[in-house]
């Protein structure tokens, strides 16, 4: 029932601890500064993340790269070759072609190993918001539930989690092509700040704007207060690209207005900290589902 394998993308920025924990597979993607391609490391505790956002701060581009199929066709088989089966929770679709990747992969290892069951779901979801989504498929599989439940639960829920994030330097969504140039100049001029979120379909979506950063915070916690379900029974998470002051007063702000189980606080790894930047906050909790 449970010789499976859960494995996601790097961009889900779970923290070491919950992947060490839950037994997740974890793959990094690649990203490459100053011509020099470095995975990103899914252990590391700190120390290289802030060294990635400190080049940040320092004008440095860098630029991303997905996982393509040989790869995920080495990593799967990995298993398959052990008798155990595959369930794949990827990156949105909507924002990286690695899910098309993984499931040409699918398709082929299937053939070689028609005994097995092999699932890539897309998450619809980026970063903390996909990493919440892994977060309760490990912990679906701990109880016991099989990999073709699980899969078909995932792809029922996608719509109930929710993102919400706000950036501090507009320069890295102009540079993404999510904002205009303009846009970017004035509102970094007028301390402008952008509250973003990723749809029932996976893509980024510019949801309003606040002045100033503790605006935006507080906003983050109007979204949860408005649209969490049952938020005393949630473990949520807070992603934060180097900013960890500001993503513990979030969290603060959270346990005082609503009653949660847990939170979890993590690092923005490199591959989404390149489009958001330095400064970046989230927050993903559950909600009622969303429909495409």
């Amino acid at each position: 029932m449970s010789n499976y394998k859960i494995i996601t993308d790097s961009t889900c920025d779970l923290p070491p601890k919950i992947i060490k924990e839950l037994g997740i597979h974890v793959i990094p993607m690649e990203y490459t500064l100053d011509g020099i391609n470095h995975f990103q490391d899914v252990y590391d505790h700190g120390e290289k993340t802030r060294a990635f956002y400190n080049h940040l701060k320092e004008g440095k581009k860098p630029t991303t790269s997905m996982i393509n199929i040989e790869r995920y066709m080495e990593i799967f088989s990995s298993y398959l070759n052990q008798e155990r089966d595959v369930l794949h929770i990827s990156f949105s679709s909507a924002l990286s072609g690695s899910h098309n990747a993984s499931r040409l992969a699918t398709l082929e290892l299937k053939e070689r190993y028609p005994e097995r069951i092999i699932r890539t779901v897309d998450s619809r979801a980026a970063s903390i918001g996909q990493g919440l989504m892994v977060y309760h498929a490990a912990m679906m599989k701990e109880k016991g539930m099989d990999l073709t439940d699980l899969a078909d639960w995932i792809e029922k829920n996608t719509g109930s989690v929710r993102h919400w994030f706000t950036v501090e330097d507009l320069q890295h969504l102009k540079r993404g092509g999510r904002i205009g140039a303009i846009q970017a100049h004035v509102g970094t001029a007028l301390s402008i700040k952008p509250i973003l979120t990723v749809d029932a379909e996976g893509k980024l979506l510019n949801a309003g704007k606040v002045m100033g950063r503790k605006k935006s915070l507080t906003e983050l916690l109007n979204r949860m207060k408005e649209e969490s379900v049952d938020s005393k029974n949630q473990v949520i998470i807070i992603g934060h690209g180097d900013s960890r002051e500001d993503a513990e007063l979030l969290e603060k702000k959270i346990r005082q207005t609503l009653p949660v189980k847990d939170v979890i606080l993590t690092y923005i790894g490199p591959i989404i900290g390149s489009h958001t930047g330095p400064g970046m906050v989230g927050l993903t909790f559950m909600g009622e589902k969303k429909e495409n």
